[in-house]
């Protein structure tokens, strides 16, 4: 990490926290939306499908952990709050270079 090698340890604490935390947060959101794909498929051919309660009870719970975790951290720990929701960006940053490169490289299909 730049930030470390810099003598920035502050922020290098922050982008790891806000990277794990993004990580954490796409994958509950994966597993939201399988549980949603399941229940959906379940239904077919209904009406008026349902969805189940506990998919937005975790949906919400995922975003307060989140942000409570920010906060305990923020508060207690003295890390910039910036470095963190750079880290939590740090996901969204890496699908975007990933489908760039995707897009750029040329592959014999």
């Amino acid at each position: 990490m730049v930030s470390a090698a810099l003598g920035y340890r502050a922020w290098a604490s922050g982008l790891v926290v806000g990277t794990i935390l993004g990580w954490l947060n796409f994958r509950w959101l994966g597993r939201g939306l399988d549980a949603l794909v399941v229940a959906s498929t379940a239904q077919h051919g209904a009406e008026k499908p349902v969805v189940p309660w506990w998919n937005y009870v975790l949906a919400l719970f995922r975003y307060a952990l989140i942000g409570l975790t920010v906060y305990v951290i923020f508060i207690y720990r003295n890390i910039p709050l910036a470095s963190m929701i750079v880290g939590l960006c740090a996901l969204a940053a890496a699908a975007i270079a990933a489908s760039v490169w995707e897009i750029f490289t040329v592959r014999d299909r």
